[in-house]
């Protein structure tokens, strides 16, 4: 899509973009020629499908497999009353729509695996891992580095948030260049059970969706190679450096994971024994 094929009601809606040198008409075209898969449609995915679909993201995935519940609605602010008990992609669909008509929203109502992550990735730019569980969160970061499909993931906890982006290049670090497997079953309790504060996901899941903005836009510095810890409570922003590990059991020099079906994504997202006989059980 070209500048000129920008129509007058588009201008308008996108003219705060547009009159942006950073942006500009070529931008807003980027970004309505580009495609963006959202993994969660709840609390991080609420604000993060939002503003991707306002900012005229032109094809916009859904992943969830989950209906809205009561419980939701203190956060997950794409979703109101009338849309208690109907699945989520639908009703993330249906908010989208009447954002944004300019938005093509595909939506893939299912539970992230190993047997399904690769299809559901294939085509789109830019994935924004918006889940809550370690299983999946590794699973992502597998499959998009393996595939070399750029992501940004992240996090939240009661008062504290985290995000980051891969881009999948070969300076770039990965998720396990952190933390190689997850921690014990257990050890990190989830929001079902230790809460979180009802406004943190639009900060988090915000700047997710700039992440992916920027990225389409090809301006200003991706969090790559840093994770940034917002404190909620405190008001503070920290970042920390995240190093391309060359042990790293994905992308490494010598990787021992060259599938997500060589990993058992369970508690602890481990690498198989049979796969990898060498690594001992510590």
């Amino acid at each position: 899509m070209s500048d000129l094929d920008l129509d007058s009601t588009q201008l308008d809606r996108y003219s705060r973009h547009i009159i942006m040198d950073d942006v500009g008409p070529e931008g807003q075209s980027d970004l309505l020629d580009a495609e963006i898969l959202v993994l969660g449609a709840g609390g991080l995915g609420s604000p993060i499908i939002q503003y991707l679909a306002a900012a005229g993201v032109g094809t916009l995935g859904i992943a969830d497999d989950d209906v809205v519940e009561l419980s939701n609605l203190q956060r997950q602010t794409i979703h109101g009353n009338d849309d208690v008990d109907r699945k989520k992609v639908d009703s993330a669909a249906e908010f989208v729509e009447n954002l944004n008509p300019d938005v093509d929203v595909r939506k893939h109502e299912l539970r992230v695996t190993k047997d399904n992550v690769e299809e559901l990735i294939e085509g789109y730019d830019f994935v924004v891992d918006g889940t809550d569980n370690f299983q999946t969160r590794y699973l992502v970061n597998d499959a998009c580095t393996l595939a070399g499909t750029p992501f940004t993931h992240g996090s939240i906890f009661r008062f504290e948030g985290q995000v980051t982006t891969f881009t999948a290049a070969d300076d770039s670090p990965c998720y396990r260049c952190m933390f190689p497997e997850a921690p014990p079953e257990g050890m990190v309790p989830n929001c079902a059970t230790a809460g979180v504060l009802g406004v943190l996901p639009g900060t988090v899941g915000n700047i997710q969706a700039t992440e992916a903005v920027k990225y389409v836009l090809g301006e200003g510095e991706l969090l790559e190679g840093e994770m940034v810890f917002y404190d909620a409570a405190n008001m503070e922003f920290d970042k920390v450096e995240i190093t391309k590990k060359d042990d790293c059991p994905v992308c490494g020099d010598d990787p021992a994971i060259d599938s997500v079906h060589d990993v058992e994504y369970s508690a602890s997202c481990a690498i198989s024994r049979e796969e990898e006989p060498e690594v001992s059980a510590d």
